[in-house]
């Protein structure tokens, strides 16, 4: 969409459409942890939508909305005390504002992007000039997102008949395991004021995550959206009692496509109310190969066998909108021939 007279400073940021209260889907599948069939439920919900919110979670709510108000303290801090916990050369970790990786990715947001560490934020990794309060949220709230995913994780092996109930939850919750945490503030755009308001700003553009699963939660505002296997875009109404679970690239291709990342965004600058969010990425090692489960194929592999470390290498190469795992099938075998040469 071309926009006249569109602000010097939105100029490498993507203008969205306003999206229409009608656009919100309220078919958002919420799954009961505690439920008789939760396990079912989960790969359901993995399979036709690739993502779902969570209820009877049992994370208390006062963990997350410690985490939410230290992250608010830190947003609302002097850009000086922000750019203090900027990266240092090659390390991504840290504050960071508009700029999204290093490949020209631009949004309407300002984030803390931290590793780590078993159970922890990483000592050598992330930013020491964060407050101790919100470290101590952070960890706290790393705890528990451990946790989920790890039932979670659980429930998807149960409800596919993966065998040990562990092998996909032992991948993310390891010693050595490769996890994110991300903190993001979507701050409402001023630059907007001057166009229709059938315009909005890309807060984060669209993607799926390459990890294995993401956990988010994020206040009440609105922004989130996902496309469904249709290709149409949705808005998912926030929920501050839910999580949301996301199917990421490497569970897509433990289950050989039967579970499919989803592609997702974050619209920015539409109301009066900042957006923060929070996100929990698990992955597995580095060294860990990742490739159809054996017990999942019922005929020849989609994607050629990679390590973490590789996948996650090509990952930080590429786009955000990218098909990262395009590189990665394998290639189609014409009729008539059952076996790859």
């Amino acid at each position: 969409m071309v926009v006249l007279g569109k602000p010097a400073a939105l100029e490498q940021i993507s203008l969205l459409r306003t999206p229409e209260p009608w656009e919100t889907f309220s078919g958002v599948p919420a799954v009961d942890l505690s439920g008789p069939d939760a396990a079912g439920d989960v790969v359901r919900a993995c399979e036709r939508f690739g993502f779902f919110s969570v209820v009877n979670h049992g994370v208390p709510a006062g963990v997350v909305d410690r985490l939410e108000a230290e992250a608010v303290r830190f947003f609302a801090s002097s850009q000086a005390v922000k750019d203090a916990s900027a990266p240092g050369g090659a390390d991504p970790f840290g504050y960071g504002s508009k700029r999204i990786g290093r490949n020209g990715d631009m949004g309407w947001l300002e984030y803390l992007l931290l590793a780590i560490d078993r159970d922890a934020l990483s000592e050598t990794a992330s930013p020491a000039a964060t407050s101790t309060a919100l470290r101590d949220a952070i960890n706290e709230y790393v705890v528990a997102m451990r946790g989920l995913a790890r039932s979670v994780l659980e429930m998807v092996a149960e409800g596919l008949g993966v065998s040990p109930r562990g092998a996909l939850a032992d991948m993310v919750t390891g010693d050595a395991s490769d996890q994110v945490f991300r903190l993001n503030h979507y701050p409402p755009c001023p630059l907007l004021q001057g166009l229709p308001p059938s315009c909005s700003v890309t807060g984060f553009g669209e993607h799926t995550d390459p990890q294995l699963v993401s956990i988010l939660h994020s206040n009440g505002t609105a922004g989130l959206q996902v496309a469904l296997h249709d290709g149409r875009w949705v808005s998912v109404p926030p929920n501050r009692d839910a999580f949301f679970v996301n199917v990421g690239d490497s569970l897509q291709v433990l289950t050989n496509g039967r579970l499919k990342s989803v592609r997702h965004r974050v619209v920015a600058g539409c109301g009066l109310k900042s957006r923060v969010s929070m996100i929990y990425f698990g992955g597995p090692p580095l060294a860990q190969r990742i490739a159809p489960l054996p017990q999942l194929l019922a005929g020849l592999p989609l994607y050629r066998e990679f390590t973490w470390g590789e996948y996650k290498k090509a990952a930080y190469r590429s786009r955000l909108g990218d098909n990262r795992l395009a590189p990665f099938e394998e290639p189609p075998v014409a009729a008539g021939h059952h076996h790859r040469s």
